[in-house]
């Protein structure tokens, strides 16, 4: 046995104006699942304690709730030493028990062909590709964390999860395009939040939506900005129009360190980095030329597709993936690094590459920085969603950042510049920054930290406090580190 303490949000509507946290002591066998700590609490100390729990083996779905913020099902997650377990992110009835019902009613259903009709089965092939969708328990773990559903009608995750199941399946006879787009199919972030809570891994992001989306485009749902973006990108190959000077102009396509070298990589800019926030990339450069790494740009390289895959426009997509990747391989490079996290998650997952690719973040915690002097600032980061979920980077930002200035956390929460949504919907992504100002007036900092462009530029348009890319913050912490060293030349 084990003593464990934790902390229950506790709301019970009949008595309570607000949720209230309750402490508990309670022993529990080693191996204990978070579900045990509530059956104990419930049996020995608070038989008022209300939960909903069934199978006690992760099939139903009904014992979701919180850990530490997360969403998780009680009966599958390790109950540890201090935890806080709060109800999901729905309307509560009483304590840990919330409102489903409004949701799943929601949820669309197969509508058979009427009588007499001839019904044909699915194929083999359709059914592989229902099988990565059905899997769902309707925990709605992941309606509670989608930041759409906060600003706009959005039915949600799980919706969306369902309309592309239904439109794989031959035995329905549903109009699943047209309803998925009324229901909110393109107001999505492509944060990937739900997938990543989802306790049976469904990735709805890229197993529903985006092909929800490519299904809505060739019926000619697409919206026009959406439209207007792809025609940029074949007259182009870049997704934004050039208003200054690119990056790529500014620099040599071989650039060697100051130093001895210590790795070499190719660099692939990205449309933002290359034509927006030149200045950052040129940070970067500056970064790690002092760190050791010889960086090669090949001039070839044009946009990486994201802007089209995430919005359902994939007609053109072999074409971005050959150019891209001849332009690396050609020279031989085996290591391509990204800057954009929305590049980077894009090279990783929607490529098949021969080259390893990694992000700026990974290339310098990988082979070590020198030290920066330390700045007197309080910062924030944002995790940009395409670094954090979409390639597993958390750490490394942080490990970066901690070197130069004074870390404080808010919460990982979409700032509303992906999925298309900033182009498409500019009043969804404004709502969403908006939601990003009030964090971050939170945290008292007195810059916000990101490595993403397109969150940089976002965010910045919905706070009054500087944005700031990690290699910049970086750079200045080389600087100043310059200065001192020239100043005690001179004392």
């Amino acid at each position: 046995m084990k003593e464990l303490h934790v902390t229950i949000q506790r709301f019970d509507p009949k008595k309570d104006k607000a949720p209230r946290p309750e402490s508990y002591t309670v022993s529990v066998h080693e191996g204990a699942r978070v579900l045990h700590i509530l059956h104990a609490i419930h049996d020995t100390i608070d038989p008022t304690l209300a939960y909903r729990y069934c199978c006690g083996s992760g099939q139903c779905g009904s014992c979701a709730v919180r850990v530490n913020g997360e969403p998780v099902l009680a009966c599958m997650e390790e109950a540890k030493d201090g935890i806080t377990i709060a109800p999901l992110n729905l309307p509560v009835r009483q304590d840990l028990i919330v409102d489903l019902l409004p949701k799943i009613q929601q949820i669309a259903s197969l509508k058979p062909a009427a009588a007499g009709r001839e019904i044909r089965l699915p194929a083999k092939a359709e059914i592989d590709e229902i099988k990565p969708l059905r899997d769902c328990i309707e925990c709605m773990a992941c309606v509670s964390v989608c930041p759409a559903m906060d600003v706009t009608k959005f039915l949600g995750p799980t919706a969306m999860r369902q309309e592309m199941r239904l439109a794989l399946d031959p035995r329905d006879t549903g109009c699943r395009v047209p309803d998925a787009v009324r229901d909110g199919l393109f107001t999505c972030t492509s944060c990937q939040a739900c997938w990543k809570v989802c306790p049976k891994n469904i990735q709805i992001p890229g197993k529903a939506i985006e092909k929800l989306r490519a299904l809505a485009n060739k019926e000619g749902f697409a919206l026009p900005r959406h439209l207007q973006v792809a025609a940029l990108i074949k007259e182009t190959g870049r997704s934004v129009v050039r208003t200054a000077p690119s990056f790529m102009e500014q620099v040599g396509t071989i650039i060697e360190p100051y130093g001895p070298v210590k790795a070499t990589v190719g660099f692939f800019v990205g449309c933002m980095y290359n034509l927006r926030q030149q200045q950052s990339a040129l940070d970067a450069i500056e970064v790690l030329k002092r760190n050791g790494i010889r960086v090669i740009i090949p001039r070839e390289q044009i946009c990486c597709g994201s802007p089209l895959i995430r919005t359902g426009q994939l007609d053109y997509i072999d074409t971005l993936r050959k150019r891209n990747i001849d332009a690396f391989q050609t020279r031989g490079i085996d290591t391509v690094m990204t800057m954009c996290a929305g590049c980077g998650s894009t090279l990783k997952h929607d490529y098949v590459t021969p080259f390893r690719v990694m992000d700026i973040n990974e290339v310098l915690t990988k082979y070590g920085i020198e030290p920066p002097a330390r700045l007197p600032v309080k910062a924030t980061y944002h995790d940009p969603c395409h670094l954090m979920r979409g390639q597993d980077i958390k750490d490394e930002p942080r490990q970066l950042i901690r070197q130069v200035v004074d870390l404080v956390e808010m919460p990982a929460i979409c700032c509303g510049s992906g999925g298309g949504v900033k182009s498409g919907l500019p009043e969804e992504a404004a709502a969403l920054g908006e939601k990003r100002r009030e964090e971050i007036r939170k945290t008292g900092a007195d810059v916000v930290i990101t490595s993403c462009p397109f969150c940089e530029f976002h965010i910045a348009s919905h706070s009054d406090k500087p944005v700031k890319n990690i290699m910049t913050v970086l750079l200045e912490g080389y600087r100043e580190k310059d200065r001192q060293a020239e100043k005690k030349k001179t004392e």
